[in-house]
């Protein structure tokens, strides 16, 4: 399994993902999830992937392909005009690869289904940053104002927080330090989701990350974020009204 979160701030956007891959519990490996391009002064596109393994590295491979590819070869998402033309393009791409290799499964009886999907993130040139979720049918949505952030894989452990404490107009710093949360919180819950993580800053109209990093176990601000944020629900658990047993109030009495 795996959680990757893109989320949209006035200033640009937000990116994290684990690494974690498994089949079993005797069987797990670190994959990166996110992949990114950019064009100096042109573009930045950014993906993150959930799903089967071999589909989504088959796409990240076809798309690297495509941008190394003369013009007269399949489309490149570092030509598209506009980032829904890119969303068209790895959704196109996405739904296609699966439907081929579950053709080839469906010959073995009781093969599994194959799925996958992907966060898409960027910007082009004299556009709007835009973030985009496209499901392994092919088909995507865009976030807006109202809904302005994205998760795939285990999505319900780090949402709470996120819905809660989101703000548009908070800081890049501010909004990094959010996503950890999101993500110390299913890591806490989920043993399919692990360490290490993969974070992006894209700042609007830089066309270049302002920021990325990887987040191993051991980086201190990652172990402060965790332990700061389990001892805050801790004082915060204890500071809610105590629940006594003996002054119930009974509504129909």
């Amino acid at each position: 399994m795996t959680y990757c979160v893109g989320m949209m701030l006035e200033k640009g956007l937000v990116l994290m993902s684990d690494t974690r891959t498994n089949s079993g519990v005797d069987n797990i490996s670190v994959f990166r999830k996110m992949h990114h391009w950019s064009v100096p002064g042109e573009r930045i596109i950014t993906l993150m992937t959930a799903g089967n393994l071999a589909t989504t590295q088959s796409v990240i491979s076809l798309l690297e392909e495509r941008t190394k590819a003369p013009e007269d070869r399949e489309p490149s998402i570092l030509r598209a005009p506009t980032m829904f033309q890119v969303a068209t393009m790895v959704g196109n791409l996405l739904a296609e690869t699966i439907r081929k290799r579950q053709e080839s499964n469906d010959h073995m009886s009781g093969g599994p289904k194959f799925t996958a999907s992907i966060i898409l993130a960027g910007q082009i040139a004299g556009m709007e940053p835009r973030l985009f979720l496209i499901y392994p049918e092919g088909n995507f949505i865009e976030a807006s104002v109202d809904t302005p952030f994205f998760q795939i894989g285990e999505t319900k452990y780090g949402r709470p927080i996120i819905i809660r404490a989101y703000n548009r107009n908070m800081s890049f710093e501010e909004g990094v330090k959010l996503l950890m949360v999101s993500m110390d919180s299913t890591l806490a819950a989920n043993l399919s989701v692990g360490m290490p993580l993969d974070l992006l800053v894209i700042e609007r109209d830089r066309f270049e990350p302002l920021h990325e990093r990887r987040i191993h176990a051991s980086d201190k601000f990652f172990q402060d974020i965790s332990t700061g944020w389990s001892e805050a629900l801790r004082n915060a658990f204890q500071s809610l009204p105590s629940y006594n047993l003996d002054e119930i109030d009974d509504p129909e009495a």
